[in-house]
C-alpha cells in the first residue's frame, strides 16, 4: 500500500513490558511463542553471529504488514526506503520491540503479534480493524548501539566506529581526542582536531570526561548531551573560536578517541606516578632480585638533567640495577617492577620515596632537599630472580636462609617494613615442605620458626598488631612451647586490648621459664594495663547507673507531680 504508517506506537506502549527470552532457539521454518502474552515468531532465514539489538540501539528494518487474511496494508520493501526507529523507546508498536529485541543481525522473521501488542481494540482506521491480529514479515538489516551511559537520559553514545582492544581510559589517564560540538538547528559552536586532557579533569563541557572513559582507542561516537552534561541552567558565552550556547540547551558531539597515555599511582599514597609514553611487549614484569637494565634521564621540576643513563651508543652505557636491593631510590625500584620490556614511561617521585629531606649530589646536579622528581625510563631488559617454583629443595633452603640474614641486616637498620618483606619471600621458599627430605624439613621448620618470630617483630615495630598475632600463632602451631612467640603474640594482644588473652600467653610463657626477665616485665605492664581498664570500666558503669538513677528519680518526680494536680474545676457549674 502507498500509505506509510511508520508502526506507529500503540497506547499500550507506556505500559511495563514482559519481556521475551533475549534469543530464543529456532529453526529455519519452526515458530515459537516469545514471552508469555501471545507474542508468536516463525524463522525463514537465521541471522549472523550471536548478539541482537538491546533497547535503545538505533534500527534499520525492511518490512511488509498483512492482516490474518492475507491483506497488505503496509511495506518499506515497496516503498525501497529501510524503517528505522529506536528500540524500546515506544517509537513503535509492542509486539515489535519485544520481537525485533531477538534478532540477529541478517535475521528474517514473521511475527504474528496479538491486537494487545498491537493496535488493540481501536485499530489504527482506515486499513486496520479493531482487535485485529497482525503479521510482519521482518528483515534485520543493521542496528547502531545507543547507550545511555550515566543512566539518567542526560548522555547518549551512539557508535559509529568500533576501537579497538577492550581498555577503556580511567580519571587519571590523558586522552587524545577530536570532535566537534552544534545545536540541535546544526550551528557549530566548537571544533578541535586535536585536544589532550587527563580525563578526571575534563575538557569542554561534563559530558567529553563521561564519555571517554567508556570509549575503547580509534571508537567514533555522536554524542546527544542534555544541558546537564552540557552547560545547564546558564548556556556558555561565545568565546575565541567557540561559539555560544544557549541556557538549557542539548548539544550534538561528535567525538574521536585518538589514543591515551595510562597514568597510575604506583604507591597507595599517590606518591609515585607513572605516565605510560609506549607501551612494552607481552605481560612479564621483573619480580623482586631481577637485574634491570635501563634507558634512564632524571630531571628536577625546573627541567634541569641531574642524571642521564644509556642513551650513547652501547650497551654497557645502560644504567644496570638489581630490583628490591636498595640500589636506587624506592620510587624508581617500586616503578620498574610495573613495568614490560620495551615500555617507555614518564614518572614523577615525591621527595618521601627520592632523596628525601637531605637531597643528594647526582652525576650531572645536585638534587636539592625535598625535592620532587621525575623520571624518564625505559626498561630495555631485564633477567627475573628464580621463583621459589624454580629451585631444588637444596636451593630453596639456601634461598630462605640468604632472605632470612638479609632481613636481620635490615632489621638492624631499622628498616622494618623492607625486612618484614625480606622474611616474607624467606618463608615463601620453604612454605611446601612435602618433597623434602627429613634433614631438609628439619632445617625448614627453624627457618620457618626463626622468619615467622622475626617478622612478628617487624609487624610489632610497624604497629601492626593483628599480622603480628597471626605471625606468631604459625610458630606456636609449629612449636607450642615456644616462649618469643607466646611473649610477643601477648604484646599483640594488649595493644589489641585482649588483654585476658594476654594474660593466657604471658602465664603459659612464665610456666615454661619463669625467670624471664622480658616475659616478667610484659606482665608488670600487662597488670597496669587491666587496673587502668578496671578503672574505666568501673567509672563507665558508674556513670551509667549514676544516669539511670537520676532518670528514674525524674520520672518519679514527674509522675508524683502528675498525681497531685487538681481536678480542674468547670466554672459554671
Amino acid at each position: 500500500m502507498d500509505e506509510d504508517f511508520d508502526i506507529p506506537a500503540a497506547e499500550e506502549m507506556n505500559e511495563e513490558m514482559d519481556l521475551p527470552d533475549k534469543s530464543p532457539t529456532l529453526e529455519v521454518g519452526e515458530e515459537k511463542e516469545i514471552g508469555k502474552q501471545g507474542l508468536k515468531k516463525k524463522l525463514v532465514k537465521k541471522g549472523d553471529g550471536w548478539d541482537t539489538p538491546e533497547n535503545g540501539d538505533e534500527v534499520e528494518v525492511h518490512y511488509t504488514g498483512t492482516l490474518l487474511d492475507g491483506t497488505q496494508f503496509d511495506s518499506s520493501r515497496e516503498r525501497g526506503t529501510p524503517f528505522k526507529f529506536t528500540l524500546g523507546q515506544g517509537q513503535v508498536i509492542k509486539g515489535w520491540d519485544l520481537g525485533i529485541n531477538t534478532m540477529k543481525k541478517g535475521e528474517n522473521a514473521i511475527f504474528t503479534i496479538p491486537p494487545e501488542l498491537a493496535y488493540g481494540e481501536s485499530g489504527s482506521p482506515p486499513t486496520i480493524p479493531p482487535n485485529a491480529t497482525l503479521q510482519f514479515d521482518v528483515e534485520l538489516l543493521s542496528w547502531t548501539n545507543v547507550k545511555d551511559i550515566c543512566k539518567d537520559g542526560g548522555i547518549f553514545k551512539k557508535i559509529v566506529t568500533e576501537g579497538e582492544k577492550w581498555e577503556n581510559p580511567k580519571d587519571l589517564d590523558e586522552v587524545f581526542v577530536k570532535y566537534e560540538a552544534r545545536l540541535e538547528d546544526g550551528t557549530l559552536v566548537a571544533k578541535s582536531d586535536g585536544a589532550e586532557f587527563t580525563v578526571k579533569d575534563g575538557h569542554f563541557c561534563p559530558a567529553l570526561s563521561k564519555a571517554v572513559k567508556t570509549m575503547k582507542k580509534g571508537e567514533n561516537v555522536i554524542l546527544t548531551v542534555k544541558p546537564q552534561y552540557g552547560f545547564g541552567e546558564k548556556g556558555k558565552q561565545a568565546c575565541g573560536e567557540e561559539g555560544a550556547v544557549p541556557p538549557n540547551a542539548t548539544i550534538e558531539i561528535t567525538l574521536e578517541l585518538v589514543s591515551w597515555k595510562t597514568v597510575t599511582e604506583v604507591t597507595d599514597d599517590k606518591k609515585v606516578i607513572k605516565k605510560i609514553l609506549k607501551e612494552g611487549e607481552g605481560y612479564e614484569r621483573p619480580n623482586e632480585g631481577a637485574v634491570v637494565k635501563l634507558k634512564l634521564i632524571g630531571k628536577l621540576q625546573d627541567g634541569k638533567v641531574f642524571l642521564k643513563k644509556g642513551h650513547g651508543e652501547g650497551e654497557e652505557d645502560l644504567f644496570e640495577f638489581k630490583t628490591d636491593d636498595e640500589q636506587v631510590i624506592d620510587g624508581l625500584d617500586k616503578t620498574v617492577l610495573t613495568m614490560k620490556k620495551g615500555e617507555v614511561a614518564l614518572v614523577t617521585i615525591h621527595p618521601d620515596y627520592a632523596f628525601g629531606s637531605s637531597g643528594s649530589p647526582q652525576e650531572l646536579a645536585v638534587v636539592p632537599p625535598n625535592s620532587t622528581v621525575n623520571y624518564e625510563v625505559e626498561l630495555v631488559s631485564f633477567v627475573k630472580d628464580k621463583e621459589s617454583w624454580d629451585l631444588s629443595t637444596e636451593e630453596k633452603i639456601e634461598a630462605a636462609g640468604k632472605k632470612k640474614e638479609e632481613g636481620n641486616a635490615l632489621f638492624k637498620a631499622g628498616k622494618y617494613a623492607r625486612a618484614s618483606q625480606r622474611y616474607e619471600k624467606a618463608a615463601k621458599f620453604i612454605e611446601y615442605d612435602s618433597s623434602f627430605g627429613e634433614e631438609e624439613k628439619k632445617q625448614a621448620k627453624a627457618l620457618k620458626v626463626t622468619c615467622n618470630l622475626n617478622n612478628a617483630a617487624c609487624k610489632l615495630k610497624l604497629k601492626d598488631y593483628k599480622e603480628a598475632q597471626k605471625l606468631c600463632t604459625k610458630v606456636l602451631d609449629i612449636e607450642s612451647m615456644n616462649v618469643k612467640a607466646l611473649y610477643r603474640r601477648a604484646q599483640a594482644y594488649i595493644h589489641l586490648a585482649d588483654l585476658d588473652l594476654a594474660e593466657f600467653d604471658i602465664k603459659k610463657a612464665l610456666e615454661i621459664d619463669p625467670d624471664n626477665r622480658d616475659v616478667k616485665q610484659e606482665y608488670k605492664t600487662l597488670k597496669e594495663k587491666m587496673k587502668e581498664y578496671n578503672k574505666k570500666e568501673a567509672k563507665f558503669y558508674g556513670n551509667m547507673f549514676a544516669r539511670m538513677n537520676k532518670l528514674g528519680a525524674l520520672e518519679t518526680t514527674n509522675s508524683s507531680s502528675k498525681d497531685a494536680e487538681p481536678m480542674s474545676i468547670d466554672s459554671k457549674a
